[in-house]
């Protein structure tokens, strides 16, 4: 079962936090999706992965919405089976032809990346990755000739802005 907070919750956050603990119950985890709008791309992350598995929660920006859970849930699938990814190491299994790697996200992008977390993490308690997913022609978003806006579309949630657990194009894409 999912930890959750005690605190007394507004209604709607009372039903967010049962929906969250069900889905983690019933899946393993559950998915929160946040639609793109005028600040950004949309995204969608992890809730009670790490509850359920002791397994990173995770977090996926810019991609189509019914692309971004699939991908979340094969990454819990596979951890929760013992699997463990490498920041900086490319995966090219996950989707077709399309290769993804894993950053580690910085505590300070946790309230804006995670919000709905804190239901079930109070204090902020789990560790997080961000699966960053190239384009469709290969190229990262920190790469000079990725596609325009490309790296204000997915973000790299670090402190940097840049990758920090690998050296691009040293140890890593």
């Amino acid at each position: 079962m999912c930890a959750v907070t005690t605190e007394a919750l507004a209604p709607e956050d009372q039903a967010l936090q049962d929906w969250i603990v069900a889905e983690g119950e019933r899946r393993g985890n559950a998915v929160i999706q946040v639609p793109a709008d005028e600040e950004g791309s949309g995204y969608c992350f992890t809730v009670c992965a790490w509850a359920m598995h002791q397994v990173p929660e995770a977090v996926v920006m810019g991609l189509p919405e019914h692309i971004g859970p699939v991908l979340l849930d094969a990454y819990v699938d596979r951890a929760a089976a013992g699997e463990r990814f490498e920041f900086g190491k490319v995966y090219d299994d996950f989707f077709d032809g399309v290769p993804i790697t894993f950053e580690k996200v910085a505590l300070g992008h946790y309230p804006e990346f995670f919000g709905s977390a804190f239901l079930i993490y109070p204090e902020g308690d789990f560790p997080a990755v961000q699966i960053i997913v190239a384009s469709p022609e290969g190229k990262w978003p920190w790469e000079p000739d990725a596609p325009e806006g490309f790296d204000t579309w997915q973000l790299v949630l670090t402190e940097s802005g840049d990758p920090e657990s690998w050296t691009p194009g040293v140890d890593g894409p």
